[in-house]
């Protein structure tokens, strides 16, 4: 895996092209923002003092963006695409603030924790259905870095192969093929991983590829190399039944026979 000091390196040579073509072309219509009253020069001018005063340390540990796609682990037709902006804590852990797009009006739905193979093994089995697997999403091109040259975004995501995530939903914004939710509304869904050929809505995967100029097909074939890399993770058929036609994935790619990662979670409301 990359080492943290190799990645801030890398980050700091490539800050200039990420910003360029990593961001602004992915964000709610007008007609999708949030409701209220548009901020007064007040609001502007006191963010504006604070900014320029007060410390940030949390979110200036910031420095991956990826973007890729869950669906809701209890109902896997709800599929969205999240933007994720990870702070790599350490080599095992990082933690990401997920949004609905990239530009400034992007909502923030969700959060979303990435743990090594080697914490994954410390978690009690009542824990592991809340941690996704993470090979499909590296090794079939879906998970991409946008505006990093395509060597430093291979060099990043090899070391997440054999990773787990923690995800988690607040807001039904960047659902594919629905309007969202205007605000935050409900439980919170627990969110899953896509590991076989069509499982994800036809249409959502090119969307993203056009309109960041991605092409997950090309991705693919590169990172196709990487398949010995990989070992069977759990959760990999967690949700298979609810895609009976999805057949295929990349090798690499399989399930470790450990149903402690299969059942579904459920948050009940006490009154």
């Amino acid at each position: 895996m990359i080492t943290s000091m190799r990645w801030r390196l890398l980050t700091t040579a490539v800050a200039v092209a990420a910003t360029a073509c990593g961001g602004g072309n992915t964000g709610p219509a007008e007609d999708q923002t949030v409701p209220g009253a548009e901020r007064t020069p007040k609001t502007a001018a006191l963010e504006t003092g604070a900014n320029m005063m007060q410390a940030k340390a949390p979110v200036e540990q910031i420095a991956m963006y990826l973007v890729g796609f869950h669906p809701a682990k209890a109902d896997p037709q709800m599929q969205m695409e999240s933007h994720h902006y990870c702070d790599q804590v350490n080599e095992d852990f990082a933690q990401c603030v997920l949004y609905d797009g990239n530009t400034e009006s992007a909502r923030l739905h969700g959060v979303e924790y990435i743990i090594s193979e080697k914490l994954y093994a410390t978690l009690p089995a009542e824990e592991k259905p809340f941690w996704h697997p993470h090979n499909y999403e590296i090794l079939s091109g879906t998970l991409r870095m946008p505006g990093l040259p395509d060597a430093a975004e291979e060099e990043a995501l090899k070391g997440k192969i054999n990773s787990y995530g923690k995800t988690w939903h607040f807001w039904k914004a960047g659902v594919f093929g629905e309007q969202p939710d205007a605000l935050p509304l409900g439980p919170a869904h627990l969110a899953w991983s896509f590991n076989r050929d069509g499982e994800a809505k036809p249409g959502m995967i090119e969307a993203r590829d056009n309109r960041m100029n991605l092409n997950t097909a090309d991705a693919r074939q590169r990172r196709a190399e990487w398949a010995p890399l990989a070992r069977p993770q759990a959760g990999v058929d967690a949700i298979a039944g609810s895609f009976p036609s999805a057949k295929g994935a990349p090798a690499g790619v399989a399930d470790n026979g450990d149903t402690a990662a299969r059942g579904v979670p459920v948050m009940l409301m006490k009154r």
